[in-house]
This record gives structure tokens, sequence and C-alpha cells, in this order.
């Protein structure tokens, strides 16, 4: 029988009142099919998008299969960048308050002595970008010799950023009795590659794209004439008193545009694309995730791995080309079991594109044709 609550897991009561002061109770789909084996020390591979609750399927057995007792690098999280890195390991923190857990985010583009300084104090478990991993090996600085469990999150991430190399120097400095688990969000043939050659009988999870918080999600589209797009977006945003959203757009361009444009008419509003330097991608969103901007207008490669909480809408100002970006959007709301809505304004151009979506999903993409209708819809909905 399937667990599907957390308080049923068979893991420590410390874990269990973090876990509960999160406010987790129902284990989501990945975390429902994942915790069991992974408690049991199996290897596993699940396919499994950001915004699923995967940290908690890997962080949570991982903690329990530990010895806090013993301060050495006994868990390791590969992950792709230093945002992540920052992210997992907080979450993992989280789950492992009331436990005497030590986790540390190790990553480039910040001084390595502060790194240093936390390893030599005792650390349990590692999340980290390889690069700076490797340096640290390459010191004598760190040592992998204790470590027990595994895991390579965002994988496919990881393969595309060419790290691959990285990825087997590091594995094959782990003992090879640890075991290992895998999540990506595809598990194509350079993925599987890995699979076959680090993982023993992995268990092989998959959680569709229907299951993947979409439910949470209320989803609209507007119909509109391309030119009347930004009109259309200004009153959306004045009639819902928008708090924190995403608007989503095709092109670096086309993201300052619009978000120059939002600011003149007095919207909180800031860009979000691949060009900007790392110092500047931290301002922007910090400021976001810190409640001080309303609006981050961005294009998909920069939001990648954007995991911040409170998100209430996404506006898909272009309708993206490939239809799965769309889910992967309308992911970063209604995150952790809250509800979020997604809007999609469609261009007469872009109908094609917008009905390759609608036939990808089972849940209901609602047609509003009155910015009034919306509003009403919305005020029902929360009334």
């Amino acid at each position: 029988m399937k667990i599907q609550y957390f308080k049923d897991l068979p893991v420590s009561m410390e874990i269990l009142k973090g876990v509960g002061e999160l406010g987790f109770s129902n284990l989501f789909p990945i975390q429902a099919q994942a915790m069991t084996p992974l408690l049991e020390g199996k290897d596993v591979i699940g396919q499994a998008q950001t915004g699923t609750g995967k940290t908690a399927a890997f962080g949570i057995p991982m903690i329990e299969r530990l010895n806090l007792e013993i301060k050495n690098v006994q868990g390791l999280v590969l992950v792709p960048t230093r945002e992540l890195a920052v992210q997992v390991a907080e979450h993992i923190r989280q789950f492992g308050k009331y436990t005497k857990l030590k986790v540390l985010p190790i990553y480039g583009g910040e001084p390595i002595g502060k790194q240093i300084h936390a390893l030599q104090d005792g650390i349990h478990i590692i999340v980290g970008t390889p690069g700076r991993i490797i340096d640290l090996l390459e010191r004598h600085i760190l040592s992998l010799e204790s470590v027990k469990v595994v895991v390579l999150d965002e994988a496919d991430r990881m393969l595309d950023m060419g790290f691959i190399d990285d990825i087997e120097l590091i594995l094959s400095r782990v003992p090879s009795d640890r075991q290992t688990s895998l999540f990506s969000a595809t598990i194509d043939q350079s993925v599987m590659k890995i699979c076959t050659k680090y993982m023993k009988k992995p268990e092989k999870i998959f959680v569709s794209k229907d299951e993947i918080a979409l439910t949470q999600i209320t989803q609209y589209y507007i119909a509109v004439n391309p030119y009347n797009k930004f009109e259309v977006l200004s009153n959306i945003l004045d009639e819902h008193h928008i708090n924190r959203a995403i608007i989503f757009c095709k092109t670096r361009t086309d993201t300052s545009i619009l978000a120059d444009k939002l600011r003149k008419r007095g919207y909180d509003a800031r860009p979000l694309h691949a060009g900007f330097s790392q110092p500047q991608r931290d301002f922007v969103v910090n400021s976001f995730r810190k409640g001080k901007l309303k609006l981050l207008v961005a294009t998909d490669v920069a939001a990648r791995g954007l995991d911040i909480q409170g998100i209430t809408h996404i506006i898909n100002y272009d309708v993206p080309f490939d239809a799965l970006v769309y889910f992967h959007r309308i992911g970063r709301t209604a995150r952790m079991g809250r509800e979020g809505t997604a809007i999609t304004l469609v261009g007469y151009g872009e109908l094609t594109e917008f009905n390759d979506i609608k036939a990808l999903t089972k849940t209901k993409i609602e047609e509003i044709t009155e910015l009034c209708e919306l509003a009403q819809t919305h005020q029902l909905k929360h009334s």
C-alpha cells in the first residue's frame, strides 16, 4: 500500500517535526513513489520537474539514513547551478532542523575560504556544483570516502551544461557500495547512460506531466490582437491586484522592452534574461524573492531552476514555441501544494502553438473572452 502522509513514513520524530513545521502533510506523487525505496536503501531513477517536491523525496530519506553522530561528509547532492545548491541545501536543512544535521552548499563564484572553514568544522551533507567540488577534492580539503548516499539532481541540465566528465570524476571518489539516485525532468539516452554505468538495479519512477501540481493551478487564456497585448496585460494587473508574478516573454529583447514599458506605466517590474551577469541576476532574483519586487519579466532560460515561494500568478505574454515549456513555466506557481493562477495571452498568430499545449494536458485551460469575466471568476473562486 502506497503511503499518503508524511506522518506515516518510517522516519524519526525529529524529521517529522521539521517537515510538519513547513506545513507539509500529504505526499506529492514523486514523494509517495520514491521515498519508500530510498528509505530501504535502493537506487532510484526519478523523472520529475522542479516544483514537484523532489527535494523532500530524496532529502528526507538521506537524513534518515546518515549517522549524524559522525561528523564526516556522508551525503552528496550534485546540482547544476549555485542557485539550486543554495535552495536544495536550505530545504534539506529545514527538514533536519530538529536533528544534529549540518548541511553545506558548495559552489563557485564566492571565496572558497568560508566553505573550507565550514568543512573543517564537520559537515554531514554537501550540496554542490561539480566544478567547486572538484576544486576542493584536488586541494585535499574535501574527502568523499565516507559518503553513503549520492543524489544527481536535475541530471539533464548538468549534462546539457557539459558536466559529464566532472560527474564521472566525482563518482570515482565515492565508495562503490553507496546508494545512488538520479532525478531529471527528461530521461534521455545520455541520462540513461549514467544510470546504467553507476546504479544498481534502480527503481524507475516516472511522474507524468499531468501529475505535476497542475491540479492546484487555475489556467486561463485570452485570445488577443497582438497589438493590444500590452493593454490587456495592464488590465489584468490592475484587476487582480497581483502581489508577485512572473511574466514570460520569448526573447531577451522582448523582456527588456516589456519591463521598461511596465515601469513607465507605474508597475514595479524588472527584466531577467541570460544576458545578465551573475551579480545582476542575484540582485533581481533576491529582490523578487524578498518581496521587494512585484513583477519579474523573464525568458525561459533565465527562469530555469527558480524556486520562489508565494508566486500567485504566471502570465504568458508570449506563447512558448515548445509546448512542454508551458508546463515548466506555470510550475513556477502553486508551489508546495498552494494554489496559483496561470494566464496566457494568445495572439492570433500563436493559436497553433497554443493548441499543441492544450493537446498535451488533461487539465482544463479556460477561455476568457472579457477581462471583467476573468476578474469575476477570480473573485468567485476566492470568495
